[in-house]
Order: structure tokens, then sequence, then C-alpha cells
């Protein structure tokens, strides 16, 4: 990510484009300019293409999106899950942490994709149907003033040296989010039974501990696990960490078996374009334009420059999507498939080709800063030395 961008894009989840939420027809198009072709390699069944809205929640819509995935892998059924369910859950838990670290850390709309894990965990799925987090007619999702109005109440506890002063932070903040969001579902039908959020997780076949994040980095030991020092790591999540070739070419691996993959990373580089559909590393700086409509040499991506990059700020965890498969275009270089959050494309001149996005290797080597999937995808070699 440029680093004079950083003030004004925060968090590249906020990306949005007015999608409609249900988006039942995909449109593949690339702009008519473009002399791409691209032919399918591994195609792996997900969800509709849906829009975050105005909120910066992509982790959750991007996870939520592959536990669909992985439900249909494991039972054939593809349940809609509420994304929202989650945030609701999560910005609870992001509440504790600030209070409980007086303020001396990051309380946004941001998050990761293990959060999604870690709401599961206490509280459960939801379907869409049961909690939509939209109230009173809405079609579009709109966080833009949920943070701030809880970090009012949350900022007043911790500022006030008299804590009897404002002891009723936990409920204010719970009235907040009830508001905004709408209260959390303690029972709900789906398809003529009534369930909890856990028995629904029951249902779902979907346990949080089997899902383990992956990274690669030069600054920690391969083959361990480490806290990855990110603004959106609230929770102290553990990454494992894997040698950059490894990285790239179990993620190709775990396509071809028919899982899918939660994917975090950079999209605020130029030739990471929603609208070409298309995400490339151009070696020469001078084609970024060309790169977004034909094929152009790309950079050879080293675990030096990869760690630069991430040293130096040019990547950073602006968003989270889910890759689905690969393409493979018309010289034989391959793509990973990424189904993005920002809407279909329809009624868009900033969305093409459905609201899927095609990554090049290079890009994914050199702006990937994680990726989440089910251990048992892993090659059994590596689960041996992770110690999974």
């Amino acid at each position: 990510m440029n680093k004079f961008l950083t003030l004004a894009l925060t968090f590249a989840c906020a990306f949005t484009f007015a999608q409609d939420i249900n988006t039942p027809n995909q449109i593949n198009i690339l702009p008519t300019e473009s002399k791409y072709q691209f032919k399918t390699i591994v195609d792996i069944e997900a969800s509709d293409v849906k829009s975050q809205g105005r909120t910066g929640t992509c982790w959750s819509f991007s996870a939520t999106s592959f536990i669909e995935s992985e439900i249909y892998r494991n039972s054939g059924e593809l349940i809609d899950i509420s994304e929202i369910y989650n945030v609701r859950a999560t910005y609870s838990k992001k509440a504790w942490n600030y209070v409980m670290r007086q303020g001396k850390a990051q309380f946004s709309e941001g998050g990761l994709a293990h959060d999604v894990m870690n709401s599961i965990k206490t509280d459960g799925l939801v379907p869409e149907s049961a909690y939509s987090g939209l109230l009173n007619g809405e079609i579009k999702h709109d966080h833009s003033t949920i943070v701030p109005e809880l970090k009012v109440v949350l900022d007043a506890y911790i500022k006030d040296g008299d804590k009897s002063e404002h002891p009723n932070w936990k409920r204010d903040t719970e009235q907040i989010l009830d508001e905004k969001l709408g209260a959390k579902p303690e029972e709900f039908t789906y398809q003529g039974k009534v369930y909890t959020p856990k028995e629904f997780l029951e249902l779902t076949g979907i346990n949080p501990k089997d899902y383990v994040t992956i990274t690669s980095f030069k600054h920690a030991p391969y083959y361990d696990s480490f806290v990855l020092n990110i603004p959106d790591n609230f929770s102290n999540g553990s990454f494992y960490n894997v040698p950059l070739e490894e990285f790239n070419t179990i993620t190709k691996d775990i396509l071809n078996k028919g899982y899918t993959i939660e994917w975090d990373g950079d999209v605020s580089e130029k030739t990471f374009s929603s609208k070409y559909g298309v995400a490339v590393s151009p070696k020469d700086e001078s084609n970024n334009k060309k790169a977004l409509t034909e094929i152009v040499p790309e950079l050879e991506i080293t675990p030096e420059l990869r760690q630069q990059e991430f040293n130096n700020y040019n990547t950073t965890d602006d968003h989270l999507m889910h890759i689905i498969g690969l393409v493979e275009d018309q010289k034989g270089n391959l793509y990973y498939k990424i189904k993005n959050s920002w809407g279909n494309g329809e009624n868009s001149e900033r969305v093409n080709n459905g609201g899927y996005v095609y990554m090049s290797e290079a890009f994914f080597k050199l702006k990937s800063v994680s990726i989440m999937v089910h251990k048992n995808a892993l090659p059994q070699d590596l689960k041996e030395k992770l110690a999974i």
C-alpha cells in the first residue's frame, strides 16, 4: 500500500459501490477493451457475490462466504449464513478489548478471518433469514455511525477517573448494537425447525478448531506459529509461517483438492482493479495501466522483496476476500479466482467480472498477508512440520 494513502484509506474493506445485497445473477464480463482470455482450471462452489455496503466488514463477508463453501463441501447444501451476526458479536469483543487496554488499541470496523471463527466458538451461527443486520426497511449495510457512537461510551468510561460514573458501558454498548443492527436472536426457525445459534452451528458441521491461518514472512521462524503484528489483529491471532514458494504452492494444491481459501492482503495497488477484474504485479511500473487490459511481464517475487514491502507498509492488510478457483490466461499463466464483496457489478462502472477478481501468482506472492484454510487441506508433511 502506498504509505501516502494510508490515512485516506484506513482499510480497503470500506471500498463500497452501493450494490444490492442479494445478487442472484452472476455477470462474468470484463471491459470490452480487455485482451485477456481466461480459461477455467478449478471452480469450486460458492454462494452469490454480495455487497458489504458502507462498512469495513470484508473480514466477515469473506470468511462467511468461505464457511458457506465449507458447509457445501461437507453436506452438499448451500446455506446463506448471516455475515452481520458475527460482526455484531465481534463488536462486543472489540469493545471489551478496547476498554481493558485502556484505549490503547485499535477500535474500528476492521477485523480478520479468525475473528469470525472466534465468534462462532462463543456465539454460534445463524442463517441470513434469522439475522440480516438490516432494520426498518434498510436494504444496504451502513456502519458509519456505529464505531463513533460506541467510542463515546467506551472513552467516557476509560477517561473518567471515577469509574462508578460510567458503570454500565457494557449495557450501553449492547444497546447501541441492538439499535443499529438488531438484538442477537436466542432462537429462530429454519426450515420449519427451531434452533439456537449453537444448535444451528452443529447442524452446519463447522468446527472452528479445524481452521488455521498460514502466512510467509522472514522476520519469524519458518514452520512455527507467531502473532502477526498488524493493526486489525486485535485478538492476537496466531499465524503459521512457511517459506514463500511453499505458501504459493500449497494454495494451488488446496484448490486442486476442492477446498476454498480465505485470503487477506493488500488491494490498494493501482494494478488491483475490480473494474478490470484483475490483480497483477508488472515488472515495469510504466506498464501498470496496460497490465489491466493485457498480459505484461511481471515481477519475480522473492522473500526479500515481500518482506521489504511489508516492512515499509507498502503491503498492509487492507481487505479480505474468498479464493474459489484457478483460471489460466491465453499464455498459460495461472491466476487465483477471488470472490470479492463489493457487489456483482450490476449497474456499476467500477465493478466487472461478476464481482470476481483474477489475481496473478506474482500479485499473490507479493501482496498476500495470509490465508485461512481447513487443516485437512494441508499436505501431510506440512501438517507434521507445523504439529497440526
